[in-house]
């Protein structure tokens, strides 16, 4: 037998022996905690502002199951999952899952075991592929990297109540406070069983542990470091976006930089964007008329986090300017269509840049909300 399995069914062995209290715990403490979000924005689509419901949620795990004693049940929205005799811990749920290897090692090099363990908690556990495709090649690569640097990007996967995938707005960018201090994530769910965290898919959800609930997400999520302003300035090729949100005034740096809950998203046109839209030079934007500039900037912002996944094909969607955008989606690529633009649509080159603030995707073209 496999030394790793056989070490695992050890370990899960005794735990079931130490936890044999544990279905009591959690019959005791498994009513879901309505989680509490910001208030939610339709994606793309209509940009109407929706309040999410306040009602009790249902309990992470239930919904669909067989006759008690087969050990399995339906996981609502994304499968199906094997749930265990005894609900474990977080951490032991983790270090059970065949494709859960390298969160194992993540959560003990952090140190966050207590943390994770402790309850109440919604945890977006990253598979071993999202870690590969993270640029962590083995387990071994994971133990040796920066406790600081695990102990954020982890934090970054907890939200602080217990949220089931029915309990996810449909149709609603959402933003969720994380255990990282300062730093958001946006859940939107398309349908039951297509919802997004961020620019990362849950691909098997509803998974529970001790007052708990954890669900297996493709990507690993990357916190921000720093607000849509500065990330902008720290990328040469939007440096003519940086001049132009000086130029534009207060209005315009208040969007970029502010820090409400909902977030911004901006579509930021890479220089060259600039050059073809008139603009030859900075010089040529510090001499533009200040309100023109507002007006076109104005028109490349959502009042609301939203990746690229949420983007739906033929949507006409509302800016902060007031004048709307259309997106078209075609094989995963996205354009973005301004009133002035023709028919001369702006691709996403670069999508999904989170900002502290929102989230950034970079464009080659500038949306002109009328004809120049």
């Amino acid at each position: 037998m496999n030394v790793k399995l056989s070490g695992r069914l050890v370990r899960q062995a005794l735990a079931a022996a130490l936890l044999s209290t544990a279905p009591f715990l959690y019959s005791c403490s498994n009513q879901v905690v309505d989680p509490a979000p910001t208030t939610g924005t339709t994606g793309p689509g209509s940009g109407t502002v929706t309040t999410p419901g306040t009602g009790t949620t249902t309990t992470p795990g239930t919904g669909t199951t067989t006759t008690p004693g087969t050990g399995t049940s339906t996981t609502p929205g994304t499968g199906t999952s094997t749930t265990p005799g005894t609900v474990f811990p977080t951490a032991t749920y983790v270090s059970q899952q065949a494709n859960l290897n390298f969160l194992e090692a993540a959560i003990a090099r952090a140190g966050l075991t207590d943390e994770v363990n402790k309850g109440g908690i919604t945890l977006f556990a990253p598979s071993d592929e999202a870690f590969r495709a993270a640029g962590y090649a083995s387990e071994a690569a994971v133990s040796a990297a920066p406790v600081a640097d695990l102990q954020r990007i982890l934090r970054y996967h907890i939200v602080g109540s217990v949220i089931d995938l029915p309990a996810f707005p449909t149709a609603v960018n959402t933003s969720y406070q994380t255990a990282l201090a300062n730093a958001r994530l946006t859940v939107y769910k398309a349908s039951a069983s297509d919802i997004s965290v961020n620019s990362a898919k849950i691909t098997q959800g509803n998974n529970p542990t001790v007052s708990s609930v954890v669900h297996i997400i493709n990507r690993v999520l990357m916190p921000p470091t720093a607000n849509a302003t500065d990330v902008a300035k720290a990328n040469a090729n939007l440096s003519f976006l940086a001049v132009a949100a000086e130029r534009a005034g207060t209005s315009i740096q208040t969007i970029l930089s502010g820090d409400s809950q909902n977030g911004v998203t901006i579509f930021a046109p890479t220089n060259d964007a600039f050059k073809a839209a008139g603009f030859a030079d900075e010089a040529a934007i510090r001499a533009a008329d200040p309100k023109r500039l507002a007006d076109i900037l104005s028109y490349h912002v959502l009042n609301y986090r939203a990746f690229s996944q949420t983007f739906q094909n033929g949507a006409d969607v509302a800016t902060a300017n007031g004048a709307t955008v259309r997106f078209n989606v075609n094989n995963g690529k996205v354009t973005i269509l301004g009133k002035g633009n023709g028919n001369n649509a702006a691709n996403i080159v670069t999508p999904d840049q989170v900002a502290s603030n929102g989230v950034i995707h970079v464009i080659d073209r500038l949306l002109l909300p009328t004809n120049p």
